[in-house]
C-alpha cells in the first residue's frame, strides 16, 4: 500500500477555489446572454473589465501590494491580458449571438485539450495515463451534450457553427493566458497587482475594439444590466480569476482547465430553472461521464509540478 500525500489537486485548499470558480463561471452564461441585448458586445467586455481591473487594484492596494509593476511586468501583463480579456471574451460574447448559452458552455470545456498540449510543448508537464484516460471520459461526456444541442434545431446548422467557431476561437486565446500563468515570470509578481494591470490593459484594448466597430459608448438604462455588470466585473471577473489563476500555478493549466468541464453541466441545470431547458437521456448519461472523468482526472498525480 502506498503512503505517499494525494495529489495538490485533490487537497481542499485546491478543491474549494476549484468548485467556487466553477459554480461562479456556471452561472455567468446566462448573465451574459442579458447583457448582449441591447448594448454591442464589445462594449459589454470593455465595462466588466474596467470594473474587474478596478476591484483588483483595490485588492492589491488592501493586501499591501505595490499597485506599479516594470516595464517587463507591464509588457506580460499585456501578454496575457489581451488574449484572456479581450479576444477570449469578444469571441465568447458574440458566439451567445448565434447559439444558446449552454451549447457555448459545452464546447469551452474544450479548453482543456489545449490547456494540456500547450503545457506539455512550452511548459514540459508530462501527460500522465489516468489524465488522459480521465480526459477521454469527460470529452465524450462533452461529445454527448453537444449531440444533445446540436440537434435541437437542425435548420440552424449555419448559425451553430459560426456559434462553435468563435468559441473555438474564444478557446485558443484562454488557452494562451492560461499557460502564461503557469510560467515563472508571472509567479515573480503579486498576483493581484499583475491581474489588475492585465484586466485594464485588456479592457483598454476592448474600448478602441468597440469604438471602432459599434461606435461610442452605449449603455443600457437598465438596472438588471448594471447588475449584471457588476456580477460579471466582481465576482466573475475579479473573484473567479484570482482563484483560477493561483490554481494554475500550483497544479498546472491542464487540471484547472477542468473546471470548464463541469461548467456545461451547471449552465444546463440553471438553464432548466430559469429558460426551461428539457433534459433528455443524452444528456444526463453525458453529464454523468463529465463529472466521472472529473474526479478521474483530478485525482492524478501528472502532470507534475
Amino acid at each position: 500500500m502506498s503512503n505517499a500525500p494525494p495529489p495538490q489537486s485533490a487537497r481542499l485548499a485546491i478543491l474549494l477555489p476549484f468548485f467556487a470558480v466553477t459554480l461562479i463561471w456556471g452561472s455567468t452564461w446566462l448573465v451574459i446572454v442579458d447583457q448582449i441585448a441591447v448594448v454591442p458586445p464589445s462594449w459589454s467586455v470593455a465595462y466588466r473589465f474596467l470594473l474587474a481591473a478596478v476591484a483588483m487594484f483595490v485588492v492589491a492596494a488592501v493586501r499591501g501590494n505595490s499597485l506599479l509593476l516594470d516595464a517587463r511586468g507591464i509588457a506580460f501583463a499585456a501578454a496575457f491580458g489581451i488574449p484572456q480579456f479581450a479576444l477570449n471574451f469578444n469571441f465568447v460574447y458574440r458566439a451567445e449571438q448565434h447559439v444558446t448559452s449552454g451549447l457555448v458552455a459545452v464546447v469551452f470545456a474544450l479548453l482543456l485539450v489545449p490547456n494540456a498540449l500547450f503545457a506539455r510543448v512550452f511548459l514540459g508537464q508530462k501527460l500522465g495515463r489516468q489524465l488522459l484516460v480521465g480526459s477521454c471520459v469527460a470529452m465524450i461526456g462533452v461529445a454527448m451534450l453537444f449531440l444533445h444541442e446540436a440537434r435541437r434545431d437542425p435548420a440552424a446548422s449555419g448559425e451553430v457553427l459560426i456559434g462553435v467557431g468563435l468559441t473555438l476561437a474564444g478557446i485558443l486565446s484562454a488557452s494562451v493566458a492560461n499557460v502564461l500563468q503557469a510560467t515563472t515570470t508571472a509567479k515573480s509578481y503579486p498576483l493581484p497587482t499583475l491581474i489588475a494591470w492585465a484586466m485594464l490593459l485588456g479592457a483598454l484594448v476592448d474600448a478602441v475594439f468597440a469604438y471602432a466597430v459599434a461606435g461610442p459608448p452605449t449603455v443600457e438604462w437598465r438596472f438588471g444590466y448594471f447588475l449584471g455588470i457588476a456580477y460579471l466585473g466582481i465576482f466573475a471577473s475579479a473573484v473567479a480569476f484570482s482563484l483560477y489563476f493561483r490554481m494554475i500555478q500550483v497544479i498546472g493549466p491542464a487540471k484547472a482547465a477542468y473546471s470548464s468541464v463541469l461548467i456545461p453541466v451547471i449552465a444546463m441545470l440553471l438553464s432548466t430553472l430559469f429558460e426551461g431547458y428539457r433534459w433528455s437521456p443524452l444528456t444526463g448519461a453525458g453529464a454523468v461521464l463529465v463529472i466521472a472523468g472529473l474526479v478521474l482526472a483530478l485525482r492524478a498525480r501528472r502532470p507534475n509540478r
